[in-house]
């Protein structure tokens, strides 16, 4: 990249989790005329909060194992259960 450029592909390239990432994700911003460096890297943050790239790697930063099927209908019965409670409380504050 020349000067004027922006790239992601560089802070990647380090990353343990690299190999894992599609290729498609590199993020590029060229200056646009007379674009100031501010707008410019303003720009490329852009584009990296919507690819979602940040929060890719966060998200594979450590393994995290995939609950099994006990704990998950657990949760989802704990979770019904409070929705019906706060279902109440919605209902009866009304009073």
């Amino acid at each position: 990249m020349g000067r004027g450029a922006v790239s992601c592909v560089s802070a990647l390239a380090s990353c343990p989790c690299s190999r894992t990432i599609p290729a498609l994700m590199a993020i590029h911003a060229h200056r646009k005329g007379e674009e100031s460096n501010d707008r410019l890297q303003q720009r490329f943050k852009q584009q990296v909060q919507k690819s979602g790239l940040i929060r890719l790697l966060r998200e594979r930063r450590t393994f995290s194992r995939s609950p099994n099927r006990r704990k998950v209908r657990l949760r989802a019965l704990m979770r019904e259960q409070h929705r019906t409670e706060t279902r109440k409380k919605k209902f009866y504050s009304n009073m």
